[in-house]
């Protein structure tokens, strides 16, 4: 019997964005797909809160030097991996609350194919063209992606953040911590460095 194997995400992890093209190859190359989820990181919790003004200077104050020497890190590390994929990958001006574009995440996967509303919102929140946290932007957003959104804020105002929570949930009961992470039946791998672990274990 072939593993379960679940790809958790966050739209605003730019490893988590920089690992959907591997991770879709490798889910189109399986007898069965991988199952995407989203988990909505608590980003103040371990790397402080942030907000930029037009200057690049933070307005918030609230993060600690060492907490910025991380973030400053990550950022260029990723810039790297991005310039080296094509893609492009500007670092957010304030710490966004994603739960509803993974909310809109559910009602696609309900409705249809989620690919194309995944992929655009990844693109476009690391341009800095999508406010990920705008209801009526994420339902537009929806309807150009090929779904019907049109009973989109009357699920996110309900039954959407009810999934969303309980996903959260069950995404701790398992170990769930941080994206990208991958379980492999009961195995869980965290990180973009573990993937080739994943690809090998999902084809055995």
């Amino acid at each position: 019997m072939a593993r379960r194997i679940v790809h958790y995400f966050d739209y605003k992890s730019p490893y988590a964005f920089l690992a959907q093209s591997d991770a879709f190859a490798l889910s189109d190359s399986l007898p069965e797909p991988i199952e995407w989820l989203p988990y909505t990181l608590d980003i103040p919790k371990f790397l402080g809160a942030a907000e930029l003004d037009g200057d690049g200077n933070d307005t918030m104050g609230s993060r600690t030097e060492h907490q910025w020497r991380r973030v400053r890190y990550l950022y260029m590390d990723c810039r790297r991996l991005a310039n080296e994929r094509g893609l492009t990958l500007r670092g957010p001006q304030k710490v966004f609350d994603t739960s509803i574009a993974h909310i809109g995440f559910f009602y696609a996967r309900a409705h249809g194919d989620f690919r194309a509303y995944h992929n655009e919102v990844f693109t476009r929140f690391w341009r800095r063209e999508l406010d990920i946290e705008n209801p009526d932007v994420i339902a537009s957003l929806l309807d150009q992606s090929g779904i019907d959104a049109s009973g989109f804020a009357e699920y996110l105002g309900g039954e959407g953040r009810t999934v969303h929570d309980r996903n959260q949930a069950d995404a701790e009961a398992h170990g769930i911590f941080g994206v990208p992470s991958y379980l492999v039946g009961d195995e869980l791998f965290w990180g973009n460095e573990r993937f080739d672990r994943v690809s090998d274990l999902a084809r055995s």
